[in-house]
């Protein structure tokens, strides 16, 4: 089932997720529901909070849907090892028409747990890389303009405050 992705303001976006405790059939009907919203948007990368539930876990695919083996599910994800800085254009499911240039690890290793409670171990390179911090962040509270300082940060935060109150967003 396609989920509708919460926009920045939700408040379920901007609070920490709580850890998965249960690997239960809830469990992989979000996940399952959370990859076809994913591509279905379409979009590389979705975290639990951007459909409204606060838990612990993200899917991403860098290839979009184009390649099934790309496609990585994360339970109670967390980073054991980053170097390195890439910076890029990056945007959200959540800030939809929106893009900026990031900041981002040039590699990340993230340990947690498959859909089924299996421990796994990502490492991930340039895009994989920015995609994985990316949903981590949204797990977090956090979103791409979050991240970001400046005069860019205020011309979206500015935009989407004008969107909002047009009913528009």
């Amino acid at each position: 089932m396609i989920r509708p992705i919460l926009r920045h303001g939700a408040d379920a976006l901007h609070q920490p997720a709580r850890r998965v405790v249960d690997f239960d059939d809830g469990l992989q009907t979000l996940i399952d529901d959370m990859i076809q919203t994913m591509h279905a948007a379409p979009g590389v990368g979705l975290a639990a909070p951007q459909v409204g539930v606060g838990l612990r876990v993200f899917v991403a695919d860098p290839s979009a849907g184009r390649s099934i083996g790309d496609l990585v599910t994360v339970v109670n994800p967390r980073v054991v090892e980053q170097e390195g800085a890439q910076r890029e254009e990056e945007g959200c499911l959540s800030l939809p028409g929106f893009t900026a240039r990031v900041t981002r690890p040039a590699r990340l290793i993230v340990q947690g747990y498959d859909r089924e409670g299996t421990e796994i171990t990502i490492e991930g390179e340039t895009l994989l890389a920015r995609v994985l911090q990316h949903e981590l962040d949204h797990l977090d509270g956090k979103l791409f303009v979050d991240r970001m300082q400046g005069l860019r940060r205020e011309q979206i935060v500015r935009r989407v405050r004008k969107l909002q109150r047009a009913g528009k967003w």
